[in-house]
């Protein structure tokens, strides 16, 4: 079956954006969303402070007074071509500082016993809590939670959709479903 059409539906959803913003004039470097990440990403939970399991880290530089938040992003497997420099009120940073990726060149990102990387979830839990802790944490006002709705397209294979398709005729039989569909396409087009 090589010459086989695969085709594929597209459902739009609605999905939440859950972002941090970070307002580096009000960082005042005091490093409490470090602690708080940590504490809260401790097994058990608030158990231990141990920042380098933190999913933030504080980039700083003492003699201009300057911090700057990064968050844990995803894990890349390879270092990245780019070695750009960035001027801040004169002093020259390599892109690695504010990179939030996780990859084989640099251990920052990484839990410290595995080496297995981190990546911020924004302290998703059960029973969920309002905000991430680095935000709630956050003395100067700098971490901003945000949260917006967003409308997205995904893709669903017809092998997906036929195993749907499938177990709600084995469940409900043949004919309540094509009742059913036919019902639902009659109400779409009004």
């Amino acid at each position: 079956m090589s010459g086989e059409k695969k085709v594929e539906f597209h459902v739009h959803k609605k999905r939440i954006i859950k972002n941090i913003k970070i307002d580096v004039d009000k960082c005042n470097g005091c490093r409490a969303c470090e602690v708080a990440c940590s504490l809260f990403h401790a097994r058990p939970k608030y158990s231990s402070n141990n920042p380098a399991r933190s999913r933030v880290r504080v980039i700083r530089d003492l003699v201009n007074d300057i911090y700057v938040p990064v968050f844990a992003g995803e894990y890349t497997p390879a270092e990245c071509l780019g070695r750009d420099k960035y001027v801040i009120d004169g002093k020259e940073y390599d892109e690695c500082a504010f990179c939030r990726a996780s990859c084989p060149s640099r251990d920052l990102f990484k839990e410290p016993d595995s080496g297995l990387p981190l990546s911020c979830d924004m302290c998703e839990s059960d029973p969920p809590i309002g905000e991430p802790m680095c935000v709630q944490w956050c003395l100067a006002d700098a971490l901003i939670y945000e949260e917006r709705e967003e409308e997205v397209e995904e893709g669903v294979a017809a092998g997906d959709m036929e195993i749907g398709v499938e177990a709600l005729i084995v469940k409900y039989g043949l004919e309540k479903i094509a009742e059913t569909v036919g019902r639902l396409s009659k109400r779409d087009k009004n």
